[in-house]
This record gives C-alpha cells, structure tokens and sequence, in this order.
C-alpha cells in the first residue's frame, strides 16, 4: 500500500508546456480556465493579419508557466494532459518539482507588472559583463527589492536585474534616486 501523501498546501511550481507556440489552447490559458492561479511571462509584438498590423501578447518562453496551486489538485491535471509537465530540480531528489517562494514569485509577478518594457533574460544569459553592483531600492514602487545593477552602455537608463530561482531574470527601468548600493 502506497502511503505517500500528497500536498494539499499551495505553492509556485515552474511547469513545462510542451504544445507548439502557436497553439490555441496552451497551458496557460487552459489552467486560468481551470480557475488556477498562473503566471506567464508576456511580451508584445506587432504582427500582420489581413493586411493590417496589430499588437499580439505572447510568452516570452512558450514552455514556461508558473502554476500557484497544490500538488493535489495540479497532479490530476499533469496526468492526463501529455503536453503539460513539472519542471524538476536538477540534482535534488528523483521526481521534485521546482517550486519558487510565494514571496519571491510575489515580488518577481510585481517588478514585472511594475514597468511597461520588461526584458527577460533566461538564467544562463544573464553574465558579469551585464550585472554591475549588487543593489537595493529605497523608496518608489520597487521599495525593498534586491539584484544586480545593469547599466547599458550609451544609455542613461539604468535597470535593476531580478533573478527568479535560477529559471529566469527581468530587468526593469528604475529611477537613479532610490539605488542603495
């Protein structure tokens, strides 16, 4: 008899859609039916339909979803669609998922939310030639959050890199008067 218990408490698993990008149904949207909390990088493009431009929201990686939600109520979904799977730890335990902290996903959800031109970096792109200090925002909207400085060269803008458990990276516009070095 099986006795392992399945966790019923909700946490941010970094998930795999394997569907193609253009699908119509990807995981994302599939889960947000289900009425699951998910978050998905996104990035506006301007595409040509008919002949006319319009803009098009898309993931920035069209495999990677971020599902808050319990194990219980998750695993009976992952079993029966193929395309949808966990991404594992590598080197921890056979069969972990990732799972990210509520308040690091919180913060990450809100730095993205927090300025109109995000870039994402996936984690092995980020490098010491583009990250300068380590840092901390004192006041504005970013009040607290913490990660590398990137300053771009012949720009004035500076960016505050945030780093999400090794998976992805954002840097965001932030404002010169609130760095603490």
């Amino acid at each position: 008899m099986n006795t392992t218990q399945i966790d019923t408490e909700k946490h941010w698993f970094a998930m795999r859609d394997l569907k193609r990008a253009n699908a119509l149904l990807p995981a994302y949207k599939q889960l947000s039916e289900a009425g699951m909390e998910v978050f998905t990088p996104m990035a506006t493009s301007i595409s040509v339909k008919d002949g006319k431009r319009i803009r098009i929201e898309a993931p920035v990686t069209h495999d990677l979803l971020f599902v808050h939600e319990s194990r219980a109520n998750l695993d009976p979904i992952v079993a029966k669609t193929p395309t949808l799977q966990y991404r594992f730890k590598k080197g921890g335990k056979q069969g972990e998922p990732i799972t990210i902290p509520n308040e690091e996903m919180t913060k990450f959800i809100a730095a993205v939310k927090a300025t109109n031109n995000p870039k994402f970096y996936s984690a092995d792109e980020i490098s010491s030639v583009m990250c300068g200090h380590n840092i901390r925002m004192v006041g504005g909207v970013l009040n607290g959050y913490e990660g590398k400085l990137q300053t771009v060269r012949g720009s004035k803008t500076k960016r505050l890199i945030i780093t999400l458990s090794a998976l992805m990276a954002v840097s965001v516009n932030i404002d010169n008067e609130f760095i603490e070095v």
